[in-house]
């Protein structure tokens, strides 16, 4: 696969923010999501959005996990939506937990190494549908979904084809350094933390005591934000503990289904220096690690541009996996 920024839009900030907030999506609008509401094991519940295919059946589907605070509306999730359209298939988007617009109901949220989340969506959605699943995973969801594959190991095939991971932050203490200083901090942090506090304050006022309010609304980063919240809650000892089980570059050898790892150089989240070599990782793996693009951004064409070159891209490499 090849990409090659537009002259218009150098560098890996403008690659990351102009196609989540300006450039095209898709050429045909896309018709209505139709959602289901399944719950959880756990007593809680999580939100499904679908786009029915007009394919053949058994017809595939194709699975988007989407990244941090992100939704079946997110760009990069509407424009995998158009290609799966396109080619047929039916096309999902499980939303993670509290990020479907309504909170969820358990003292937990959604964390980069729910892996288990993964496999059980997954394995709900294998044992209704009667084709193939390929699963793609964006950001967050992205390194979620690998670590999945990593920790199912053979048992993967027996769910999926073929997997993708699209700027995920595979290495979660390097991802985090990188947002928390700078421009970043600035900028990406100042945006997360402003709807993952107050999720995390709704989710304080369903359970009282759950963590300490104080400390939540100090939080300047991720790194503190995820001290008080996402660790404790996820059963971590703290950040450094779940950044460190939870990243997927360390087990990326346990990958034994064909699985497409996708991160441009200038993704101003995930520094260069701390992408996987491809001696770091198994023989099922394939790397991709194009100069630009930015973070989930791999814009195209005149201005405005479109980002569906990488759902193209990446969906393609998905297509080449289903059993004949």
């Amino acid at each position: 696969m090849q990409y090659v920024a537009p002259r218009w839009l150098p560098g890996g900030n403008l690659q990351t923010i102009w196609p989540a907030l300006c450039a095209r999506r898709v050429d045909v609008p896309l018709p209505a999501y139709r959602r289901e509401r399944w719950n959880t094991p756990d007593g809680d519940f999580i939100d499904v959005d679908f786009l029915d295919g007009a394919g053949a059946a058994p017809r595939p589907l194709l699975v988007l996990f989407h990244g941090l605070e992100g939704s079946s509306r997110s760009h990069y999730a509407e424009a995998f939506g158009a290609f799966a359209k396109a080619r047929g298939w039916d096309y999902a988007v499980p939303h993670f937990r509290g990020c479907s617009g309504e909170i969820n109901l358990a003292p937990r949220a959604y964390h980069s190494g729910d892996y288990e989340e993964i496999g059980w969506i997954l394995g709900r959605l294998h044992a209704r549908h009667g084709g193939p699943l390929l699963a793609a995973g964006v950001s967050l969801g992205g390194n979620a979904l690998l670590r999945w594959v990593e920790e199912a190991g053979h048992e993967a095939s027996k769910l999926v084809s073929a997997v993708a991971s699209i700027s995920a932050p595979l290495d979660l203490a390097a991802g985090g350094a990188a947002i928390g200083r700078g421009f970043n901090r600035l900028v990406y942090t100042r945006m997360f933390l402003s709807t993952m506090k107050p999720k995390a304050l709704a989710k304080l006022a369903q359970h009282p005591g759950l963590f300490d309010r104080d400390k939540l609304l100090a939080a300047q980063d991720l790194y503190d934000f995820d001290n008080v919240f996402t660790a404790p809650l996820h059963g971590f000892r703290d950040t450094d503990d779940y950044w460190t089980r939870g990243s997927a570059k360390p087990q990326l050898r346990a990958i034994r289904i064909p699985a497409l790892v996708v991160n441009a150089t200038n993704d101003p989240f995930v520094p260069a220096a701390s992408l996987p070599r491809q001696d770091q990782v198994g023989s099922c793996v394939t790397l991709w690690q194009p100069a630009h693009g930015g973070h989930v951004g791999f814009p195209l064409g005149a201005p405005p541009g479109h980002v569906r070159g990488m759902p193209e891209g990446v969906g393609g490499w998905l297509a080449q996996h289903l059993s004949p």
